[in-house]
């Protein structure tokens, strides 16, 4: 039996509830040890590749379940999901809050990790899908754009709470602000979207893989690959260039700006350009930034950062649009974990990977990224919408 749907609250309304839950659920889980990470490891006489293994494993936590957590929200609708993200967060929030250990820390960080997988972008942009079909593009453009001051406003945000109240007590208020924020917010704001039962019908078809849901797949697993590489390194990677630490850290934090510039612009100018023009233009951005820096060095430096930024903007939005604009939104949410899972599992070893890289050579290092940008650019080519087919074989 399908679930009943709610009226649907305007749609601004919605836009911006799952905007600021996105920023604040991105600021209190995926930016949050960039802030407090040394803290923590000085307290708890734990080293810092420990501290961000713990990173790797909250990441891992969504590779491992994002399918399952999809294939529950194509079925009975997503808004229950989101709300439960809200608790799992804080709930990892307090965990490690309260850590004395690496025990305690894994086992907080692992729950985060899970709030992750229930709450962030493939959420909202499901029940976007749902409530607005095909015309979700612009909605799924407004709320990433909004979502992308988790790391422009979170970041010193984060700080100041850790000069105000220490890094436990700045885990606690973003606990508090999860559950008295954006559990009310969420709670009001969304409506409760129909969901399609565990039975597949001609309108919600099993999915299967093809060749541009494997295209997409490498596309996005290369993106996340690079983003978590310059979210990590991409400070050192400009003072290897020869920038001073503060000018380097100065340059990077161009990198976020940039980000929800493109957001906005792709919003607004650029909404009626393809969403596959957008993605490709998209991956030719980090490659242009990693000429000039090489052409011109250190004073370059802004110029690899916001094409960085710029690129990485736009693809997080082509994440939530391309297969939705080539499958329509039938089973949207199962077949965007499948396309994503690879992404997942990227991001997790992107940074070691990029480190071991870094310390040999700069230049080298660099090139690789944007050797894997140029894949991005090949994968774009050849996509055509799909059209629905009968019921194939379910994907396990």
């Amino acid at each position: 039996m399908e679930a009943r749907t709610s009226p649907k609250p305007p749609q601004a309304l919605v836009v911006g509830g799952f905007g600021l839950g996105q920023s604040a659920a991105f600021a209190s889980s995926f930016y949050l040890m960039g802030v407090l990470g040394d803290a923590i490891g000085r307290d708890l006489d734990l080293s810092t590749t420990f501290v961000f293994a713990m990173v790797s494993l909250s990441l891992a936590v969504p590779a491992l379940i994002a399918p399952r957590v999809a294939r529950r929200i194509d079925r009975h609708g997503g808004k229950q999901v989101l709300l439960a993200s809200h608790v799992a967060l804080a709930a990892g929030l307090v965990l490690v809050g309260f850590a004395r250990d690496g025990l305690g820390l894994a086992v907080g960080m692992a729950v985060i990790g899970f709030g992750q997988a229930l709450g962030l972008s493939p959420t909202p942009f499901a029940i976007l899908v749902s409530l607005y079909g095909e015309a979700a593009r612009r909605p799924i453009t407004a709320v990433a754009l909004i979502g992308g001051l988790g790391s422009v406003v979170g970041w010193p945000l984060t700080g100041w709470l850790a000069e105000q109240v220490g890094w436990r007590g700045t885990h606690f208020v973003w606990a508090a602000a999860q559950i008295l924020v954006c559990l009310p917010l969420t709670a009001w704001v969304c409506p409760r979207t129909p969901g399609h039962g565990p039975r597949p019908d001609a309108a919600h078809a099993p999915v299967r893989w093809d060749r541009p849901m494997a295209q997409l797949a490498v596309l996005f697993a290369c993106a996340w690959f690079v983003s978590t590489c310059m979210s990590a390194h991409l400070p050192r990677l400009l003072a290897a260039f020869g920038l001073s630490p503060h000018a380097a850290t100065a340059a990077a934090g161009l990198m976020g700006i940039a980000a929800v510039t493109v957001r906005f612009l792709e919003f607004t100018v650029l909404r009626r350009l393809p969403p596959l023009a957008t993605t490709r233009l998209a991956t030719l951005m980090h490659p242009t930034g990693t000429a000039a820096l090489l052409i011109f060095g250190g004073p370059a430096g802004a110029v690899m950062a916001m094409g960085q930024g710029a690129g990485n903007g736009m693809l997080t939005v082509a994440k939530g649009v391309l297969p939705l604009s080539l499958y329509g939104p039938a089973n949207y949410a199962y077949r965007s974990a499948l396309i994503g899972r690879p992404a997942l599992f990227a991001q997790i070893f992107g940074p070691a990977v990029f480190a071991v890289a870094l310390e040999r050579s700069a230049s080298l290092a660099i090139l690789g990224t944007s050797a894997l940008c140029l894949v991005m650019f090949a994968m774009t080519f050849g996509l055509i919408r799909r059209p629905q087919v009968s019921p194939e074989p379910v994907i396990a």
